[in-house]
Protein backbone atom coordinates (compact mmCIF):
# COMPACT_ATOMS: atom_id res chain seq x y z
CA UNK A 1 0.00 0.00 0.00
CA UNK A 2 3.07 2.19 0.79
CA UNK A 3 4.27 2.02 -2.82
CA UNK A 4 1.10 2.80 -4.01
CA UNK A 5 0.75 6.13 -2.02
CA UNK A 6 4.29 6.78 -3.32
CA UNK A 7 3.80 6.14 -6.84
CA UNK A 8 0.56 8.41 -6.78
CA UNK A 9 2.33 11.06 -4.93
CA UNK A 10 5.20 11.01 -7.75
CA UNK A 11 3.13 11.43 -10.76
CA UNK A 12 1.20 14.73 -9.14
CA UNK A 13 4.94 16.03 -8.63
CA UNK A 14 5.63 15.37 -11.55
CA UNK A 15 2.47 17.19 -13.07
CA UNK A 16 2.88 19.71 -11.16
CA UNK A 17 6.91 20.04 -12.11
CA UNK A 18 6.03 20.48 -15.93
CA UNK A 19 2.91 22.12 -16.09
CA UNK A 20 2.66 25.44 -17.49
CA UNK A 21 7.09 25.63 -17.90
CA UNK A 22 9.12 25.08 -21.01
CA UNK A 23 9.71 20.99 -20.81
CA UNK A 24 13.65 20.88 -21.60
CA UNK A 25 15.30 17.41 -21.90
CA UNK A 26 16.85 18.21 -18.17
CA UNK A 27 13.39 18.95 -16.00
CA UNK A 28 11.91 15.96 -18.17
CA UNK A 29 14.78 14.09 -17.11
CA UNK A 30 13.99 14.73 -13.25
CA UNK A 31 11.26 12.42 -13.88
CA UNK A 32 11.83 9.92 -16.61
CA UNK A 33 14.56 7.74 -18.33
CA UNK A 34 11.70 6.81 -20.67
CA UNK A 35 13.34 8.49 -24.48
CA UNK A 36 9.64 8.15 -26.03
CA UNK A 37 8.11 10.27 -23.03
CA UNK A 38 10.49 13.28 -23.51
CA UNK A 39 10.49 13.18 -27.21
CA UNK A 40 6.55 13.22 -26.93
CA UNK A 41 6.32 15.78 -24.24
CA UNK A 42 9.18 18.41 -26.13
CA UNK A 43 7.54 17.82 -29.63
CA UNK A 44 4.25 19.06 -27.78
CA UNK A 45 6.13 22.02 -25.83
CA UNK A 46 7.12 22.95 -29.37
CA UNK A 47 3.48 23.12 -30.55
CA UNK A 48 1.47 24.57 -27.01
CA UNK A 49 4.80 26.38 -25.92
CA UNK A 50 4.42 25.54 -21.48
CA UNK A 51 1.00 23.90 -21.85
CA UNK A 52 -0.29 22.56 -18.74
CA UNK A 53 -1.30 19.39 -17.99
CA UNK A 54 -4.39 18.82 -15.15
CA UNK A 55 -5.00 14.78 -13.20
CA UNK A 56 -9.01 14.00 -13.60
CA UNK A 57 -8.83 10.47 -12.16
CA UNK A 58 -5.74 8.57 -11.53
CA UNK A 59 -5.75 4.42 -10.33
CA UNK A 60 -2.55 2.62 -9.39
CA UNK A 61 -1.75 -1.20 -9.19
CA UNK A 62 1.81 -2.49 -8.57
CA UNK A 63 4.62 0.34 -10.52
CA UNK A 64 1.48 1.59 -12.79
CA UNK A 65 -0.16 4.87 -12.49
CA UNK A 66 -3.05 5.24 -15.27
CA UNK A 67 -4.20 9.08 -15.49
CA UNK A 68 -6.79 10.49 -17.75
CA UNK A 69 -5.93 13.94 -17.72
CA UNK A 70 -6.07 17.30 -19.80
CA UNK A 71 -3.78 19.13 -22.00
CA UNK A 72 -4.51 22.42 -22.35
CA UNK A 73 -2.36 25.48 -23.88
CA UNK A 74 -2.20 27.96 -27.57
CA UNK A 75 -1.00 26.54 -30.98
CA UNK A 76 2.06 28.71 -30.94
CA UNK A 77 4.88 26.53 -32.53
CA UNK A 78 4.35 23.90 -35.46
CA UNK A 79 2.51 20.79 -35.57
CA UNK A 80 3.24 18.31 -37.67
CA UNK A 81 3.47 20.80 -40.69
CA UNK A 82 0.37 22.48 -39.17
CA UNK A 83 1.29 26.53 -38.85
CA UNK A 84 0.76 28.04 -35.53
CA UNK A 85 -3.12 28.76 -35.26
CA UNK A 86 -3.32 30.60 -31.71
CA UNK A 87 -6.56 28.46 -31.25
CA UNK A 88 -6.55 26.71 -27.28
CA UNK A 89 -6.11 23.26 -27.12
CA UNK A 90 -8.09 20.91 -24.45
CA UNK A 91 -6.98 17.75 -24.98
CA UNK A 92 -8.46 14.64 -22.97
CA UNK A 93 -5.94 11.74 -22.97
CA UNK A 94 -5.34 8.44 -20.54
CA UNK A 95 -1.56 7.59 -19.88
CA UNK A 96 -0.44 5.02 -18.08
CA UNK A 97 3.38 4.92 -16.73
CA UNK A 98 5.25 2.06 -15.55
CA UNK A 99 7.64 3.91 -12.48
CA UNK A 100 10.72 2.30 -10.86
CA UNK A 101 13.41 4.01 -8.63
CA UNK A 102 11.25 7.68 -8.26
CA UNK A 103 11.12 7.75 -12.25
CA UNK A 104 8.92 6.66 -15.09
CA UNK A 105 10.66 4.36 -16.76
CA UNK A 106 7.43 3.29 -19.31
CA UNK A 107 4.73 5.18 -20.60
CA UNK A 108 1.55 4.33 -23.37
CA UNK A 109 -0.83 6.95 -23.82
CA UNK A 110 -4.07 7.46 -26.00
CA UNK A 111 -5.33 10.96 -26.87
CA UNK A 112 -8.36 11.81 -29.47
CA UNK A 113 -6.56 13.53 -32.25
CA UNK A 114 -9.76 13.93 -33.98
CA UNK A 115 -10.85 16.62 -31.16
CA UNK A 116 -7.14 18.54 -31.22
CA UNK A 117 -7.77 18.64 -35.08
CA UNK A 118 -10.87 20.42 -34.66
CA UNK A 119 -9.97 22.42 -32.26
CA UNK A 120 -7.17 23.83 -34.40
CA UNK A 121 -9.75 24.14 -37.06
CA UNK A 122 -8.03 22.35 -39.53
CA UNK A 123 -10.76 19.95 -39.49
CA UNK A 124 -14.60 20.51 -39.80
CA UNK A 125 -16.49 19.83 -36.04
CA UNK A 126 -19.06 16.69 -36.63
CA UNK A 127 -21.81 18.13 -35.93
CA UNK A 128 -24.20 15.55 -36.57
CA UNK A 129 -24.57 11.91 -35.31
CA UNK A 130 -24.20 9.06 -37.63
CA UNK A 131 -26.66 6.55 -38.85
CA UNK A 132 -26.21 3.15 -37.58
Amino acid sequence: MENLKKNREFIIRYFNGISGVEKTRELCQRYTTDEKLIEHIQFFDGAFPGYELFIEEMVTEGNKVVVRGRATGYHTGNLNGIPPTGKKMDLPFIIRYTISNDKITDHWILADQMILMEQLGVMPKETTQPDF
